[in-house]
Parts: structure tokens; C-alpha cells; sequence
């Protein structure tokens, strides 16, 4: 099976944050959030993931380099294609064509989920869903009594259904998608001035493709400061104890650790409290600090500092008191 994973989107609501990282590389629970959703899809699959194809925009060749490693550390070969005119959802799948064909599994990347995804590569398709208060802004499908989808609705002003379509697809022919989509952009045909992967859907519905709805427990939502922080504390409670989140390499001085945290190797806590539900980056050193709820990036270091709900980014300097910040990568901030 292939994964494709559309990330070109510039994630300008969690600025200044995705100023000089992409948003599926903000660590979460100490991990890059993409790499928590194939460690997630995986987990309930149990053929060999071939491919992992990244949709990216222009974020340079380190990043690339970063998402190909994450793909290599799945046993699967990772494949870079780009988007450089966004156009819609199907247009982002569009773009890598190439790796459209046999069982594919999409899943975007700006958010995480909780939910059982074993299920039988010999179905057609399947929708991952979740029932939200407001559909208003969201893809729905409406189903039958057997879960089988009868209707995609691309984010309808008057009440259709109420099961959001959460960003999560698997096709077992991914070579029907990637024909749906170049007919719909070879014929110029959008929906709301855009290329949607639901047009796309309903297309291959018509035509006898049967697609299966199917539920997830929780979604996690990646999209600002205060959500990142929130599914970080989410993320940490499912993790904690399963995964090691305190670094056999971290160094401990005087410290206080409030599960559940992750401190990463070579991080330093020096007479502080930590947690609960703070995650402290590779090689971060905090000191004489007290921090509960936040993210704080890697390289960085934070002194006399109580934070609350705050998140920090990539080396970083401060020197402070009591705060709910959002601070962004390279910066120096003393008060």
C-alpha cells in the first residue's frame, strides 16, 4: 500500500511558528505531527507500506530530506512532488499522480485522530468520518442504513448531514482517483472555484464505486497555537505510558517531572517543575522555571519563566516571568 500525504499549505494561522517549519513537522508529544499520522495508520495495517508521497509547497531540501528519513523509518520509500498553484484538494492529490495507483491510503496531515483503522484492503473505498455540531464548513456524506455512502457534499450553507469527512481516505484502485481527477482538471470542472476531492468522489460513486463510511473516536485539531497545545496534552495523555517520553539522555538536576511529559535526548531541566502535559525538544535547557501545558522546540533555552498554555519554537532564547506566549523560531526575548 502507498500513503499520500497533501501538506503545501503555508499554515498561516499557527504563524510565526510555520515561518521556517512546515506545520507537519511541529513535533507533538515530541514527534513531527506526520509522523504521528502514519505511525497511527500503520499501526493498523499489516501489509508493508511500499511509499509515503509527500504533496509539499516550496519548503526547501532539508524539510524534504526530514519527510523523506520519516518515510525510510517506516521500511518505505519516500517520494516528494509538488504543489506550487494550489487549486483544491483533488488538485493537491493530483499532483502525485505517479503514486495514484493500486490500494492508496490519503490522509492529511493537519490534523491527528484517534481510531481503529484495521479494515479489509479488499473494499472499494473508505471515508473516515465524525459527526461535528456544525457541518456548515466541512465535506459531509450522507449514508444508508449499511454505512455506504450515498451522497459527498462539499461544505454546504443549508444542513445536508452532519458526518464530516476528517481527511482521511483508502482507495483499493488508486489509478480510478488519479483518471477522476485529470478529467476534472482537463475539463476545468470546480466547485466553489476549486478542484474537490468530494466532485471527485461522486464522480466515482456514479459510475458503481462503493465507498464505506467509517468512524473515528477523536479529532485532534492542528490548525493554531491553542489547538497544537491541546493536542499536545491530548496526545500526551494516550501516549503516556506506552511510548518512553522522558529521554534516558535527558539530564534531570533538581527537577520536578509531572506526568505525562516528554523531555527529549539531551535536554536539560534544572531547578524546575515540569508538566503536566509539556513537551521540552531535543537539547532544550530549562532552568528555575515552572511550565505546565506548553511546547517548547528543540534547541532553546527558557529561564526564570512560568508559562502556562504557551508554546515555543526552535532556538529561542528567553529570560522572563509568568506568561502565555507564542514565540517563534530564532528569537531572543528577555524581560
Amino acid at each position: 500500500m502507498k500513503i499520500i500525504i497533501p501538506m503545501a499549505g503555508r499554515g498561516t494561522r499557527l504563524r510565526p511558528h510555520t515561518l521556517t517549519l512546515p506545520k507537519p513537522l511541529i513535533p507533538i508529544a515530541g514527534k513531527p505531527m506526520v509522523q504521528r499520522i502514519v505511525e497511527d495508520l500503520t499501526a493498523g495495517y499489516n501489509g508493508q507500506i511500499e511509499e509515503i508521497a509527500f504533496i509539499t509547497g516550496d519548503f526547501g531540501k532539508d524539510v524534504e530530506r526530514e519527510l523523506v528519513s520519516i518515510a525510510n523509518s517506516f521500511g518505505a520509500e519516500g517520494r516528494i512532488y509538488h504543489q506550487t498553484n494550489p487549486q483544491g484538494v483533488a488538485h493537491a492529490i493530483g499532483c502525485a499522480s505517479e503514486s495514484l495507483n493500486g490500494n492508496v491510503f490519503i490522509a492529511f496531515s493537519d490534523t491527528l485522530f484517534r481510531a481503529d483503522f484495521h479494515f479489509d484492503t479488499n473494499e472499494e473505498g473508505i471515508i473516515w468520518v465524525k459527526k461535528v455540531a456544525d457541518p456548515s464548513s466541512f465535506g459531509v456524506v450522507k449514508t444508508n442504513e449499511q454505512g455506504i455512502i450515498t451522497d459527498f457534499v462539499e461544505k454546504s450553507p443549508v444542513f445536508v448531514s452532519d458526518l464530516a469527512i476528517v481527511g482521511l481516505y483508502y482507495l483499493r484502485e488508486g489509478e480510478l482517483l488519479r483518471d477522476q481527477i485529470k478529467f476534472l482538471i482537463d475539463n476545468d470542472i470546480r466547485d466553489k472555484g476549486e478542484f474537490q476531492i468530494t466532485s471527485v468522489l461522486e464522480n466515482m460513486k456514479a459510475g458503481g464505486y462503493q465507498f464505506r463510511a467509517s468512524g473515528i473516536d477523536e479529532w485532534l485539531d492542528c490548525g493554531n497555537k491553542p489547538s497544537i497545545v491541546d493536542t499536545n496534552r491530548r496526545m500526551l495523555e494516550i501516549k503516556y505510558p506506552v511510548e518512553q517520553l522522558i529521554s534516558p539522555l535527558a539530564v534531570l538536576e533538581n527537577a520536578v517531572i509531572v506526568e505525562p511529559c516528554f523531555v527529549g535526548a539531551g535536554a536539560k531541566i534544572v531547578n524546575s517543575v515540569i508538566g503536566p502535559h509539556v513537551s521540552v525538544g531535543n537539547n532544550s535547557v530549562i532552568t528555575n522555571s515552572i511550565i505546565k501545558n506548553s511546547v517548547i522546540q528543540g534547541d532553546t533555552s527558557v529561564s526564570d519563566a512560568i508559562f502556562t498554555d504557551s508554546m515555543v519554537g526552535n532556538h529561542v532564547h528567553y529570560e522572563g516571568h509568568a506568561a502565555d506566549v507564542s514565540i517563534g523560531d530564532y528569537t531572543s526575548l528577555k524581560k
